[in-house]
């Protein structure tokens, strides 16, 4: 069978996602540091640009714009560490005495339903004493030896963290070289067709990152107002994490809520925490739901939660950290791809007959 000239061309693209695919997969931990680079450059390249249209040299913006991106990074870092550090000599005190409570609670209540089934209080306080401690050393190395640490992944891991901001600088100062050099490897006939795709796919996933940030924002100045004025201690950093982490849809907010469920239990030790956490972010669920996402972020988009959480486990899956980095890119280029297919079969003799 002789193929015709859009055949070989449709199969010459194939070979080249496929080889490409293989590559991330076989050379996803070299790799990363370059896709979060990439990444990171896409995100913040609009910065580099605003300050360069106002007479900033290059090379200063992109520093300017990855220092700044650095600062908030460590911000949300030493936001989230008093949760842990204050928290867990309370997770120690108090565990204890809530499984009492509850078995206390739970032997009746089944009870009433003819089963039989009581806590083993006392193991579970021995070895709640015995691994939740105060001695951090302790658990840091017990961690490094459960994980099986070596020197290598330190090396490789301290290397990356060096490379990653030497990289990022890079792809900030030359990232219109790199875009134009990318656009030069189309066929000049395919270039309107290459440039109005790669345009939607832009404006699909800016448009998206652009409005997530605000939700994210909005939600944990929100959070952390509500469990403030509930007398919460750790109303900041919960609140905080909170907002950051429902970039993932469902899952994120799943953490938070369970994040601020224990924070209400260990501070309040009773019913007032778990109704207050209930209360604030019940509201938030409601105003993220019917007002800031459909307003800040928009249906039109076509990033569906559920399609966001599929491509997250996909990617994970596939390639593992390096494909959750690709993830969200590559959704939004298939859901622009997808929708031009459809367009394109709604037109064709086969629909119409």
């Amino acid at each position: 069978m002789t193929l015709t000239a859009a055949q070989k061309q449709s199969l010459a693209w194939l070979v080249i996602g496929a080889a490409l695919a293989l590559a991330l997969w076989l050379l996803g931990p070299v790799l990363t540091p370059f896709v979060i680079a990439a990444v990171l450059g896409y995100a913040l390249n609009p910065l580099v640009d605003g300050l360069t249209r106002r007479r900033v040299p290059r090379p200063l913006a992109a520093l300017l714009v990855e220092v700044l991106a650095l600062l908030v990074l460590l911000a949300v870092l030493l936001l989230i560490v008093p949760i842990f550090v204050k928290e867990l000599p309370v997770l120690r005190d108090q565990i204890p005495e809530l499984l009492t409570r509850l078995d206390r609670w739970l032997q009746p209540t089944l009870a009433r339903f003819g089963v039989d089934v009581s806590l083993d209080v006392a193991s579970i306080k021995a070895f709640i004493l015995g691994h939740v401690g105060d001695n951090t050393e302790s658990w840091i190395a017990t961690a490094l030896d459960s994980l099986r640490i070596g020197g290598s992944f330190m090396l490789g891991l301290l290397g990356g963290a060096v490379l990653l901001p030497l990289v990022l600088y890079y792809v900030l100062v030359d990232w219109p070289q790199i875009v134009a050099r990318v656009q030069a490897l189309v066929p000049p006939r395919r270039r309107p067709g290459f440039d109005s795709f790669m345009g939607d796919c832009d404006r699909m996933l800016g448009q998206y990152l652009r409005g997530q940030l605000l939700v994210m924002g909005i939600l944990a100045a929100f959070y952390s107002i509500g469990l403030a004025l509930f007398g919460f201690d750790l109303a900041l950093p919960v609140g905080v994490f909170t907002g950051v982490a429902v970039f993932i849809p469902y899952v994120g907010f799943g953490l938070g809520l369970a994040l601020a469920l224990l924070v209400g239990l260990l501070q309040f030790g009773g019913l007032y925490g778990i109704v207050a956490v209930a209360v604030v972010y019940g509201l938030g669920q409601v105003v993220e739901s019917f007002y800031l996402t459909p307003r800040l972020v928009g249906e039109r988009i076509g990033l569906h939660p559920i399609t966001v959480i599929f491509a997250l486990l996909a990617f994970g899956q596939l390639f593992g950290f390096i494909g959750v980095l690709v993830a969200l890119p590559v959704s939004a280029v298939g859901v622009v791809a997808f929708q031009r297919l459809k367009a394109l079969y709604l037109s064709s003799p086969l629909y119409q007959g």
